[in-house]
């Protein structure tokens, strides 16, 4: 994979640095184009979500930028090192854990962690008081002399996850780190997702849960036949979709009436004395409601924003349906 364009580093004292950036990568198997020239950058210390169908490319695109497959074309800089020419620094900087538990059912959980430090050269004392101190932060002490095969889905992602954190990385791929797990367990990771961000670490996830990326991320974007569709906050992203308003509603048929002539086309629900009124949810269009209202003399009771949710935008976005431009300008 030819890089030639220098791309920005990653800086630990930098709090705008860049932990990930791509541009262009490409990948086929084949016939099959799976990767049709990404482009990514994704800052320190956040969380970033990739969405996409099953077979959208997601789990090619972590393999890639976690050197376990090479790209056929593009260029990537993982922790301010370079994909191609660094690849073990790349490796140093990393954990991934994939949608299957890398966890050895046959070992206590314990031995698991020690193995992990083993891998990663530590000495011995050093590699008993991490594994000790994972073991405890992830609520697994008490299991710890269990074989892994004796714990609950919950408890090996768990596992799964400490030992990824062995190495201390400060990036980490989580590959559709929840499936299969019940709610209140994909709860608990994300509380511990959340920690970890809160200390600097920057999470690369690919998710089948929509709420999960709408939860965690602070930037989202959806692959779709190769290509990243949009990108951008949960909220740019919802704005894309056709559907959102602003409801209004009022306890004074006065107030409501001059509010329906002053803000001219709305869908008016004389019951309950509410307004409708189509809007992205922008700052600038809720401005424009409040400014009518204001030159009217008017206040409103209630004032709602609704719009679509990431359901919503990930069908839109992988099924092909043409999006206002207007609203595709406001996201990368």
């Amino acid at each position: 994979m030819p890089m030639s364009t220098p791309m920005p580093e990653q800086s630990g004292g930098n709090p705008s640095a860049v932990a990930v950036s791509a541009l262009g990568l490409r990948k086929s198997y084949g016939d099959k184009v799976v990767l049709d020239g990404i482009d990514l950058r994704i800052p320190a210390g956040s969380v970033f979500a990739l969405l996409g169908p099953n077979g959208a490319g997601k789990t090619t695109t972590v393999q890639i930028l976690s050197t376990l497959i090479t790209a056929d074309g593009g260029q990537a800089r993982v922790g301010g090192h370079d994909l191609t020419a660094d690849p073990q620094a790349v490796r140093a900087a990393i954990g991934v854990t994939g949608q299957f538990s890398a966890v050895d059912a046959l070992v206590t959980g314990e031995e698991n962690m020690l193995l992990m430090a083993d891998l990663h050269h530590l000495p011995r004392t050093e590699g008993r008081r991490i594994a000790a101190e994972l073991l405890e932060r992830f609520d697994l002490t008490a299991a710890a002399k269990k074989p892994a095969s004796a714990y609950s889905g919950g408890m090996k992602r768990r596992l799964d996850l400490a030992m990824t954190l062995v190495g201390n990385p400060r990036i980490i791929f989580l590959d559709e780190p929840t499936t299969g797990l019940d709610p209140r367990s994909r709860h608990n990771m994300w509380q511990i997702i959340r920690g970890l961000v809160s200390g600097g670490v920057t999470v690369f996830l690919t998710t089948q849960y929509l709420e999960e990326a709408d939860q965690l991320a602070d930037r989202i974007a959806v692959l779709n036949d190769g290509k990243i569709a949009a990108e951008g906050t949960a909220d740019e992203l919802k704005r894309l979709v056709p559907g959102g308003h602003v409801r209004l509603r009022f306890s004074d048929p006065t107030a409501y009436r001059a509010a329906a002539v002053a803000l001219g086309e709305v869908t008016r629900d004389d019951d309950a004395l509410a307004l409708q009124i189509p809007s992205d949810g922008s700052q600038r269009e809720l401005r424009s409601v409040l400014d009518r209202l204001d030159s009217a003399g008017v206040d409103a009771d209630e004032l709602t924003v609704h719009t679509p949710d990431l359901d919503d935008v990930f069908f839109a976005l992988t099924s092909g349906t043409d999006l206002p431009r207007r609203n595709k300008e406001n996201v990368r």
